[in-house]
């Protein structure tokens, strides 16, 4: 089975399986593992910030931040299929009682100064007004977009001048870092927080990192327990995190890869598929899309649903040319 539905489905490596065991652990609620107090090190200073917190899910990070940065009832600013609003299970509201505004984006998802102008609420009497700005880096719903810092750096500017902070749910943003050729400092300099995944494309088995200011972190970590995210001896599960660091290089392997898959199936009859920036592969198709994935089930790929006729692929470190060429094959043969 060649499993193209996520990145999140890929298998530890031999040495994060090693660094698992040979782990040194500590209370990290006390702030007494090594290994935990070393990835949250290393992370910080791999996205230019102050400090970092190891948190067990993207999700988890995004509505720490959300809650960190905000009053309750206060809006958040948001692109309309972002996974903070689309895909989170209403955290917004249910954790911190916040209410999204969305924004359409258009075709790349991308939030602009005169976007956050016309949607900003002042607070007064009766609203509670404008909390925060999240956006998304790569942009997951669009098909792996990979927004340039120049568009970071302008609604962050625009957000600032508001006097609102700016959240990056950037669960793959050392993706976009290597397709843009750009530095994952440079792209989030003008941002208060970061959130991203160690277990997507860098091979981690678990684990996700928010960063930001020393300030924010001390106070996301106060709300990590409140969400249930303390955890204990956890540097069993950091130290493939810390090994994951390494592997940023690498995506530039899944982004050929995706590359490769989406022009053999646009070439596929009754499939169209656009040339992706990073690793997600966004296929159009004539027949409804659960209808798709049964058939392709049925040849040996595995995809998932992205919209009635719409359907995603996804490299990674355990999808190969050979893997990318079979599974362009075995589209061909489940459509025919």
């Amino acid at each position: 089975m060649i499993d193209l539905r996520s990145d999140t489905v890929t298998r530890p490596s031999d040495a994060m399986r090693e660094a698992a065991r040979t782990a040194e652990v500590g209370d990290d609620v006390y702030g007494e593992d090594p290994t935990v107090n070393e990835l949250e090190t290393r992370a910080a200073e791999a996205v230019g910030m102050e400090a970092a917190l190891y948190v067990p899910t993207g999700t988890m990070g995004n509505q720490i931040a959300a809650r960190t940065h905000t009053d309750r009832g206060e809006e958040v600013l948001c692109e309309r299929e972002s996974h903070i609003y689309k895909w989170e299970l209403a955290g917004l509201a249910q954790h911190s009682a916040l209410q999204a505004r969305t924004i359409d984006g258009g075709p790349r998802g991308t939030i602009t100064p005169e976007d956050i102008d016309a949607n900003y609420v002042p607070a007064d009497g009766h609203r509670a007004g404008t909390g925060l700005l999240a956006l998304e880096n790569t942009h997951n719903s669009k098909g792996g977009v990979a927004i340039p810092a120049e568009a970071l750096d302008a609604a962050a500017e625009a957000a600032h001048d508001l006097e609102i902070p700016v959240h990056v749910d950037g669960a793959r943003v050392f993706n976009a870092s290597v397709a843009l050729d750009t530095p994952a400092p440079r792209l989030l300099e003008s941002v208060d927080s970061v959130l991203f995944c160690l277990s997507k494309g860098l091979g981690a088995p678990v684990g996700s990192m928010l960063a930001g200011s020393a300030d924010f972190i001390e106070r996301a970590r106060r709300n990590r327990k409140l969400l249930g995210g303390g955890m204990r001896q956890a540097g069993i599960i950091a130290a493939p995190g810390i090994e994951a660091l390494s592997n940023v290089d690498r995506l530039e392997t899944d982004h050929a890869n995706a590359k490769t898959l989406a022009a053999g199936l646009d070439e596929v009859d009754g499939v169209t598929a656009a040339e992706p920036d990073t690793n997600i592969v966004v296929a159009e198709t004539d027949v409804p899309a659960e209808e798709f994935i049964d058939a392709v089930d049925e040849e040996g790929i595995r995809a998932s649903a992205f919209g009635d006729y719409r359907v995603r692929f996804c490299t990674h470190w355990d999808v190969d040319e050979d893997d990318v060429e079979e599974a362009v094959a075995g589209v061909r043969r489940a459509v025919a």
